[in-house]
């Protein structure tokens, strides 16, 4: 199915935050242009929640009167590339805030995770930082990343400077009863 090119791919009709998808990051023909961006066709030829979000009008599922549906079955119990753990508070909140305080928060989340992929990834955190940034209050995120910039040291490797990043993250996460693993 071919379908209309949202304005906004980085958060999904569904829920889903596909900004902070590592297969958003990835070069080459995985790479996800998220929700319906530009060549979305090609990498997801069918999606039922887009398909009739598009069909009613609407760019996000919150917005029918539906919504959640049937479609919604299960939603939060697997994963994919991307944390589905959430989904639906994610659209709530797009709902409650209103979808450009929710787009204006994301997007900062999507700064923080360039900014965690440029400078301290060695090459294997595209994952863990993705999920990190995903499953975590902005508020939390910017708390480590302020202890990110006191505590590593930019003459250190790659792998070093991964490596307190990631237990600064996992901290984070433990302290909020976050688990950083993807479901599958």
């Amino acid at each position: 199915m071919e379908y209309k090119t949202r304005s906004y791919p980085l958060f999904a009709a569904c829920g889903l935050n596909c900004g902070l998808c590592p297969r958003y990051y990835t070069e080459g023909t995985s790479r996800c242009p998220g929700c319906a961006g530009e060549g979305f066709s090609e990498v997801h030829p069918a999606c039922g929640v887009l398909s009739c979000c598009q069909r009613k009008g609407m760019e996000y599922c919150f917005e029918c009167g539906e919504y959640p549906c049937e479609k919604y079955d299960g939603a939060g119990t697997s994963d994919s590339f991307v944390s589905h753990k959430n989904r639906m508070r994610d659209l709530e909140k797009a709902k409650q805030l209103g979808i450009d305080a929710y787009k204006v928060e994301l997007n900062e989340k999507v700064k923080i995770l360039e900014e965690l992929l440029e400078y301290y990834d060695d090459g294997r955190r595209k994952g863990f930082y993705c999920l990190a940034v995903n499953l975590l209050d902005l508020h939390d995120i910017k708390t480590v990343m302020e202890q990110v910039a006191v505590e590593v040291d930019p003459q250190i490797s790659a792998k070093e400077k991964a490596a307190i990043v990631v237990g600064l993250f996992q901290m984070a996460a433990d302290e909020k009863g976050i688990d950083l693993k993807l479901r599958k």
